[in-house]
């Protein structure tokens, strides 16, 4: 497959780079990416991707574009607020690189849609920040042979890998087993770093890059920890095991969910919908309300009356300082933005004592969805 005039000058600094040349460069022209997310990792993976003259790119993601993108996702500007985050993207990227078919897929990625989605596509990208998705991209890699370019973020942390590349080492080598379903809060609820999944999605990029060309060596067996605050990273081996290739079907949830319903922690932190907390505000004096989010999140919207304490005091060897209205007898309901910091704070308050804690199911995301009040 040969390079056009044009094209040998977009690529010229590739041309000329030792190991790399004209042949490089058309491994890369014939190869195909499918990069599954558009958000924090996908947008910097998609632009050096597609900058580097990957031949096919598709780009799979049904979300829109919101403000809170913005801080991190720089592909997009706040003329795409609202709009398919896939379809922008595609947009962008031709603009580019005319020279490379870009494919937009405005679904999410299942269990149902995987083989067609995949077919015609050498490498995965996975930028998605959950670990259903995770698991499931892993083992549609597994079951129809594609090589898998992981990325993960944490507040300041980042994970890099290439799984399944010449029957190596796979996601579930690593993680054999998924977490509980509220394990781990989403960027959503403990935020993360503007550029650490830019870093992160350029690791991922360049890895993609690595096992296109046969350039270095890529991260097979082995998983890059970087930590932004310290500037350091270290690389720390993987050894496979055969099992996590006994794929047969594929599924669209692995969480463990808690199964103790009937033991005592549980029937001391009580799920609350909406419609239930709106009739116990109305029709009970004792209800205490807290809410454990930031004060900037605060100053946004908050639900009235209710008491502020950040979840970040919870983590203090001494807990918070409540107030006195805060007995243990009393009957508490905490919320946050989705419900996963708030469900922390319940069991902070539990392990010290606290027997009526009612946590609001889907934070004040659900409240404001089922139409009430916020001031």
């Amino acid at each position: 497959m040969d390079l056009s005039v044009e094209e040998k000058k977009q690529y010229q600094r590739h041309l000329s780079l030792p190991g790399f040349g004209l042949e490089g460069q058309k491994l890369l022209k014939e190869s195909s990416v499918l990069v599954i997310g558009a958000g924090g990792l996908g947008c910097p993976a998609l632009q050096y991707l597609a900058a580097a003259g990957v031949g096919k790119i598709g780009i799979v993601d049904e979300d829109i574009v919101e403000y809170s993108n913005l801080q991190r996702q720089i592909l997009y500007s706040h003329n795409d607020i609202g709009n398919v985050k896939a379809e922008v993207a595609a947009k962008k990227l031709e603009q580019l690189n005319p020279f490379i078919k870009i494919n937009s897929h405005v679904l999410r990625f299942n269990a149902s849609n995987a083989e067609a989605l995949l077919e015609g596509y050498d490498i995965v990208v996975d930028g998605t920040d959950n670990f259903d998705s995770r698991y499931l991209i892993n083992d549609a890699c597994v079951l129809f042979d594609k090589v898998l370019i992981y990325g993960a973020i944490y507040q300041f942390e980042g994970q890099v890998s290439v799984f399944n590349l010449n029957n190596g080492p796979t996601y579930r080598c690593l993680f054999p087993n998924p977490p509980k379903s509220n394990a781990l809060p989403s960027c959503s609820e403990i935020g993360v770093l503007g550029v650490l999944p830019g870093i992160i999605g350029n690791f991922q990029a360049l890895e993609v890059i690595k096992v296109i060309t046969g350039l270095g060596e890529p991260l097979t067996g082995k998983l890059l920890l970087y930590d932004a605050l310290k500037q350091n990273t270290r690389i720390i081996g993987i050894s496979p095991n055969r099992k996590s290739r006994e794929v047969y079907e594929l599924s669209d949830s692995f969480s463990i969910c808690s199964t103790s319903t009937n033991s005592k922690t549980d029937q001391m932190i009580i799920e609350i919908e909406p419609n239930v907390f709106s009739d116990m505000k109305k029709n009970q004096d004792d209800i205490l309300v807290l809410d454990v989010r930031e004060d900037w999140e605060r100053e946004v919207s908050k639900i009235t009356p209710s008491t502020h304490i950040p979840l970040g005091e919870f983590a203090s060897p001494s807990g918070p300082e409540l107030p006195s209205e805060f007995s243990t007898d009393k009957k508490i309901v905490i919320y946050c933005k989705a419900g996963v910091r708030s469900r922390m704070a319940c069991e902070a308050l539990k392990e010290k004592g606290f027997n009526n804690l009612y946590n609001l199911s889907g934070g004040i995301l659900n409240w404001k969805a089922e139409g009430f009040p916020l001031d």
